[in-house]
C-alpha cells in the first residue's frame, strides 16, 4: 500500500492554476505536519510548503508566497491550490508527511513520500 498519493498534476498555460491533492493511507496518516515538494530536471528537491496538521499553521517557499496555499482534511489529505502559475514552477511535485527534525524544507526531515505528479507550465 502506497502510503501517500497525489494527483491533479497537469499542464496549464502561464498564469493558470492547479489544485494538487494527496491522500495519505496507513502509517502517513494522521500525522503532524504534511507538507509538499517540488523537483525539477537537473534540480535538489525543494520544500514548497508545510502544514502542521494540529495547528493549521502553514509555511512557505519565499517563490511561491503569496500565490499558493496549503489545506489539509483531518490530516488524511492536503491539497495545494496553486494560482498565477509560472514556467519555473514546472516541477514533479510530492507529497511528504511526519516531521522528525530540523527545518520544514529539507527533505530529510520526513519520513513518507508519494510517487509524484508532474506539473508543466508553458509561457
Amino acid at each position: 500500500q502506497v502510503p501517500l498519493v497525489e494527483s491533479g498534476g497537469a499542464s496549464v498555460e502561464a498564469g493558470g492554476s492547479l489544485r494538487l491533492s494527496c491522500a495519505a493511507s496507513g502509517s502517513a496518516a494522521n500525522r503532524n505536519c504534511m507538507a509538499w515538494f517540488r523537483q525539477a530536471p537537473g534540480k535538489e528537491r525543494e520544500g514548497v510548503a508545510v502544514i502542521y496538521t494540529i495547528s493549521n499553521t502553514a509555511h512557505y517557499a519565499d517563490s511561491v508566497q503569496g500565490r499558493f496555499t496549503i489545506s489539509h482534511d483531518n490530516a488524511k489529505t492536503v491539497y495545494l491550490q496553486m494560482m498565477n502559475l509560472k514556467p519555473e514552477d514546472t516541477a514533479m511535485y510530492y507529497c511528504a508527511a511526519g516531521c522528525r527534525f530540523g527545518p520544514w524544507s529539507r527533505a530529510a526531515s520526513y519520513d513518507a513520500w508519494g510517487q509524484g505528479t508532474q506539473v508543466t507550465v508553458s509561457s
